[in-house]
C-alpha cells in the first residue's frame, strides 16, 4: 500500500518573491517581458493638438494683459497732464486775480511817467512795482501804429485815415495787460482805418511804359 507524504496536497506557507525588475542584475540586460511573461506597456505619445492649445491660450493672455498695461499707463498719463493743466490754470487764475487789483495803481505811474511826474522816492516805488508785476508775466501791451486786433483790443474811437492800409491803432487810450495768453484787461484804443474816398497817388513822372522820365528824354 502506498502512503501519502504528509506534506503532499498542501499548500507550502511562505513569501513569493518575483522579480519584476527590467534590467537583469546578471546580465545588464533588458528583460523584454520582465520575466512574468507580459509585455510592457508603451508610454503614451504626447498629444500635438493639446500642446498647441496651450501655446495659443498662453499667448493670448498675454498679449491681454500687454493690453491692460497699455491702457493703464495712458489713463496715467492722461490723468498726469489733466492735473499738471489744472495746477497752471489755478495758479494763473489766482495770480491774475492779484494783479487785476493792482492795474489802476499801474495806471496812475504810467500817466505820471507820461508827465515827468514820476521822479524821487516815488520813482523808486514805481520802477519796482513794474519789475515785480513783470517777473510774475504780467505783460503791458498797446502800441501806436500795430495793426487792430478786436480779440485784444478795443475801439473807444473811430476814424478815416488816407496814411494807413489797414485797420490800426491810431492811438492808445488806455494800455492792454495780459498774463500769458490770457487777457486781463483789453487795449483801449483809437481805430483808423483806410480812406475809402482818398484816391491812389497819380504816377507823374512816369512813362507810358513805366520807365520814369529823365532829363535826357525831354
Amino acid at each position: 500500500m502506498v502512503t501519502a507524504s504528509p506534506n503532499e496536497g498542501e499548500e507550502r506557507e511562505g513569501p513569493v518573491i518575483r522579480d519584476k525588475r527590467r534590467i537583469d542584475p546578471e546580465t545588464g540586460k533588458v528583460r523584454e517581458s520582465g520575466g512574468t511573461g507580459e509585455q510592457p506597456a508603451a508610454p503614451a505619445a504626447p498629444a500635438a493638438g493639446a500642446e498647441g492649445d496651450a501655446d495659443s491660450s498662453l499667448k493670448t493672455q498675454l498679449a491681454e494683459r500687454l493690453a491692460d498695461l497699455q491702457r493703464l499707463k495712458a489713463e496715467y498719463d492722461n490723468y498726469r497732464k489733466r492735473v499738471e493743466r489744472d495746477r497752471v490754470a489755478v495758479r494763473e487764475q489766482a495770480l491774475g486775480q492779484v494783479l487785476q487789483e493792482l492795474l489802476p495803481v499801474l495806471d496812475d505811474i504810467g500817466r505820471a511817467r507820461d508827465h515827468d511826474e514820476l521822479t524821487g522816492g516815488f520813482k523808486s516805488v514805481g520802477d519796482r512795482l513794474e519789475s515785480v508785476t513783470g517777473k510774475l508775466g504780467l505783460e503791458r501791451y498797446g502800441a501806436k501804429g500795430e495793426p487792430f486786433d478786436p480779440t485784444v483790443h478795443e475801439a473807444l474811437m473811430h476814424a478815416y485815415s488816407a496814411e494807413v492800409t489797414e485797420t490800426s491803432v491810431a492811438d492808445v487810450l488806455q494800455p492792454g495787460y495780459r498774463i500769458g495768453e490770457r487777457i486781463l484787461r483789453p487795449a483801449r484804443v483809437a481805430v483808423a482805418e483806410p480812406d475809402p474816398n482818398a484816391e491812389p497817388d497819380a504816377a507823374s513822372d512816369a512813362t507810358p511804359n513805366g520807365d520814369e522820365k529823365t532829363d535826357d528824354d525831354e
